[in-house]
């Protein structure tokens, strides 16, 4: 397959209105990928030998939450991790933004395989469900609960089939802090865990442990405790038959997802409690043989505190809103476009704008909303708009792995991830995917 060629697949994997043609452009791609050595892969195995001490090179996997410009993108990180032999990282999207971004997950895996063909990238290609989160107001009533669970099944089925082999569960949306013990207060909250491991153990390729992350408290609430930490992994053991289940869990620091808009629309300073994040990779490690600890809510983090994550020894970072901002406030981003956005935000997200905002700031918050609908626009960008703006993610993105410690993991990925079976079934289209595109609701998450 030539370079031109991949282009025009991934362009029909994405845009076509044929739907057969499009299923057929992402079968042909993940069938490409894996020929071409960019294998689909879960990170477990190397999480679990970082549980058992066996790694002592310290470093902390970003996870790149890609929402525009994905293949391109992508493209950008595959080049910068080549760079400096980068193994350790992720690329993922979470359901809230799979709703905004309009992209499914066989269409985001089509992407991130194809950006790895495009640049000759070989090796383990992990990527992953992010905060696949319960909503608490429809878990409040049985009839909501259920389909709440039904929709979240679904929506790992489409995940699993699009080969993406890292999951992260996020019912920490049910903590209930009205209860006096910490048992009590995590008990919705591990209950799903364990419900939805289960679903996803039953359900993975042969030959392939999934990783699978929890998370104790809601990004941008009050910091984990460490009797928390254990609360919530003892009532997942007692319903998982003694496993943990996790190869990770996420906590809270004191970050918010996206930041905290000021008036003028600059995002507030965040104050991380680093403590947190030590001391709960310590008691996973030490007590359950779980990873460690993950960093929600860091892309717009000051530049000088990157390097503390793996002082922290957190196991995983999450970087999603400072990449969003890059493009949309990029200067070659032409200026017809920034004020479509803007106007797209006015007429379509009145109903999510708060009492004494200014428009800075509902603009700021909204606008991610406006990504699916200028897709097509985006990825059409001339040239001399475009490669600026890729350009500069790339330089972020190296500046990134670099501070976070990833430089040079790529033989250590190797020794610890196993090449995917050759047996597997050939990569599907998601039966559930139009059923889950129905219930993902583009309010939840980040």
């Amino acid at each position: 397959m030539t370079q031109a060629s991949i282009d025009e697949l991934i362009h029909t994997a994405v845009f076509s209105a044929d739907a057969a043609a499009k299923s057929d452009a992402r079968r042909q791609i993940h069938l490409q990928a894996r020929h071409s050595g960019a294998i689909s892969s879960s990170i477990f195995p190397l999480y679990m030998a970082i549980a058992r001490g066996e790694i002592t090179q310290r470093f902390t996997v970003p996870a790149f939450n890609i929402r525009a410009l994905t293949y391109d993108a992508a493209r950008a990180l595959f080049r910068a991790a080549m760079r400096h032999d980068a193994g350790a990282f992720i690329f993922e999207i979470a359901r809230s933004e799979i709703g905004y971004t309009e992209q499914r997950p066989a269409e985001y895996a089509a992407c991130v395989l194809a950006a790895a063909i495009k640049e000759g990238f070989r090796g383990p290609v992990f990527i992953q469900g992010d905060h696949f989160q319960a909503s608490a107001k429809k878990w409040v009533t049985p009839e909501g609960k259920e389909a709440e669970t039904k929709a979240l099944e679904s929506l790992i089925d489409e995940a699993i089939a699009a080969e993406s082999y890292n999951i992260d569960i996020d019912t920490s949306t049910l903590v209930d802090l009205k209860y006096e013990t910490r048992d009590e207060q995590q008990r919705e909250n591990y209950l799903g865990t364990a419900h939805f491991t289960k679903y996803i153990r039953e359900r993975q390729p042969k030959g392939i442990t999934i990783s699978i992350g929890g998370e104790i408290g809601e990004v941008g609430k009050y910091n984990t405790q460490p009797d928390e930490v254990r609360a919530y992994i003892d009532g997942v053991k007692r319903h998982l038959d003694g496993d943990a289940g996790m190869s990770k869990i996420s906590v809270q620091t004191g970050t918010s997802h996206g930041g905290v808009p000021l008036p003028d629309g600059t995002v507030a300073a965040a104050k991380i409690d680093f403590d947190v994040l030590r001391e709960t990779t310590k008691i996973c490690r030490g007590e359950y043989g779980i990873a460690g600890s993950v960093q929600h809510g860091a892309s717009t983090l000051p530049e000088s505190v990157f390097n503390k994550f793996p002082e922290s020894e957190a196991v995983e970072i999450h970087l999603a809103t400072g990449f969003q901002n890059m493009i949309l406030d990029a200067p070659t981003l032409p200026q017809q476009m920034k004020n479509a956005i803007r106007d797209f935000c006015f007429a379509n997200c009145q109903d999510e704008r708060k009492d004494g905002e200014t428009d800075e700031q509902f603009v700021y918050k909204t606008r991610k909303k406006a990504i699916g609908p200028f897709k097509k626009q985006m990825w059409q960008l001339p040239p001399e708009n475009k490669l600026p703006i890729v350009d500069e993610l790339e330089a972020k993105f190296e500046f990134l792995m670099e501070k976070l410690g990833v430089f040079g993991t790529k033989e250590l990925v190797a020794k610890h991830i196993p090449a995917v079976p050759a047996d597997l079934p050939e990569y599907r289209e998601a039966s559930a995917e139009l059923t889950a595109a129905a219930t993902v609701d583009p309010n939840e998450g980040e």
